[in-house]
């Protein structure tokens, strides 16, 4: 049996606001993923995917702060862990994380050897600065970078570049659980290529255990992760195989996203592309019922007074909604 390298129970996150306003922008989030392998999260901007991700580190900052559930890396439970002790023992060993924007990461002014050793000393201060020099190449050559680049400044390097230098720097300590934001966004082809086989080769090389892929492009995560959740609200809709997320996907919220975006993987297609109507529900004050009603065509009373909790289904899928499985793919095929 695979051992589970990350597991959340429930987890609830809010951003308070300057008016003392609560926005529940993770709302009771569950998940697992077991060593070796890969999760995506897709959904709209504003859905709680960076959120999420922030959540998951267990190092919370005004104006975002954790109500309740469970964090748990490798058996070792961080959830309302003090924010030092997560920094010294937990960031960057048992959980890194690549922010949206990396690029804009570095400072302009600084060797990127100095961000490794400042990474490195922050779990270990007494690292000489040798011993940290010769790791940091050792990483850099078996990632396909240039060693020289350790001795350059941020601006001199390309947006690839960059992006996959923050990459190494993040995972310099081999990391059991590596999130990843949206790491290919604001690259071209070539340069999102060379991204995601950098994450495949960590994986492949054990540098990290598992890890979790944000975007807001669902298909991307076809290539790229095992399972897909997709989250709309602050709440998962639905969560299966990267196969069965992309070419049968459930709930209505997941088809629009898909039908919203061009697949490569389907080839020609004769529909149109379709947007989702509407807009997300205001998080200070979520609809009672079914958060994707408002935008639903399939939506009936009852999907707007009732909460919807998650059922399984086939196996190991699972999915938010008041229709049955049956009802959608009916409904879906007569579409078609």
């Amino acid at each position: 049996m695979a051992k589970t390298m990350l597991e959340v129970n429930n987890l609830t996150t809010k951003y308070v606001t300057r008016f003392h306003e609560d926005v529940y922008a993770v709302d009771h989030v569950s998940l697992k993923i077991e060593e070796g392998k890969s999760l995506g999260i897709a959904g709209e901007s504003g859905c709680g995917k960076s959120t999420l991700a922030l959540s998951l580190m267990g190092y919370y900052f005004a104006p975002l702060h954790y109500m309740s559930g469970e964090i748990i890396i490798d058996g070792k439970n961080i959830s309302g862990m003090d924010p030092d002790t997560v920094r010294k023992n937990v960031l960057g060993t048992e959980i890194a994380y690549i922010p949206q924007a990396a690029m804009n990461a570095l400072n302009p002014t600084i060797r990127i050897s100095k961000f490794v050793e400042d990474v490195i000393r922050a779990h270990d201060p007494k690292a000489d600065k040798k011993t940290i020099q010769e790791m940091a190449k050792a990483r850099f050559a078996e990632l396909g970078l240039p060693v020289e680049a350790l001795n350059r400044h941020a601006v001199e390097l390309s947006g690839g570049m960059k992006q996959r230098v923050v990459i190494a720097i993040s995972t310099i300590l081999n990391p059991k659980v590596l999130i990843a934001d949206e790491p290919s966004s604001a690259l071209d082809v070539t340069s999102q290529k060379m991204v995601i086989k950098m994450l495949r080769d960590m994986m492949e090389k054990g540098y990290i255990k598992a890890m979790i892929f944000i975007t807001h492009e669902l298909p991307l995560l076809y290539n790229v992760t095992d399972d897909i959740m997709v989250m709309y609200a602050g709440q998962i809709v639905e969560r299966g195989s990267a196969n069965e997320m992309v070419f049968d996907p459930i709930h209505p919220y997941s088809r629009g996203l898909i039908n919203s975006i061009l697949v490569p993987e389907e080839g020609t297609r004769t529909n149109k592309l379709t947007a989702i109507p509407g807009t997300p529900p205001n998080l200070k004050k979520p609809p009672q019922g079914c958060r994707f009603a408002e935008r639903c065509k399939y939506a009936t009373l009852q999907c707007r007074v009732n909460a919807m909790p998650m059922i399984d289904f086939d196996g190991n899928r699972s999915y938010r909604c008041g229709h049955s499985v049956e009802h959608l793919r009916e409904v879906y095929g007569h579409e078609e």
